[in-house]
């Protein structure tokens, strides 16, 4: 069985997120959502997310392509923290990465201990940080 992981805040969930979630499940058996806390957010981004931790959670379980969805602990919030405890054989993620080097090194890890790291194309219609703009703007 091919298991796969991705992770995201799915703030403001929309296509993108669907459309990732969908291609990472046809590239596995078993699908493993982990989804950021606020704490990490507010830590790692600098804002708060629009829709709490535990909605998002409740959203990102209730899609179909998702087999399971968890909190990504906030003292482990890496890839190798996520691989050392789910030993999957492929992470997922969106091509907005594919260049970054804190990901070019997370893929590294995951090639070195056995799994891949594959980037789908990123949806350019759609993003959370666009419509938090035009809300914040009212314009939506």
């Amino acid at each position: 069985m091919v298991i796969g992981y991705t992770a995201g805040v799915y703030d403001l969930f929309h296509i993108g997120h669907l459309n990732l979630l969908k291609r990472a499940k046809q590239q596995c058996n078993y699908l493993i959502v982990g989804v950021v806390s606020d704490e990490q957010v507010m830590k790692d981004k600098m804002t708060t997310p629009y829709i709490p931790f535990e909605e998002r959670l409740e959203i990102v379980k209730a899609c179909k392509y998702v087999d399971k969805a968890v909190k990504i602990p906030i003292n482990y919030p890496t890839t190798e923290d996520a691989f050392r405890k789910y030993q999957f054989d492929v992470q997922f993620s969106g091509s907005d990465y594919v260049n970054d080097p804190g990901w070019l090194k997370e893929k590294e890890y995951l090639e070195r201990h056995g799994a891949e790291m594959v980037f789908f194309p990123y949806t350019e219609s759609t993003s959370s940080s666009q419509l938090k703009v035009l809300i914040n703007k009212k314009l939506v």
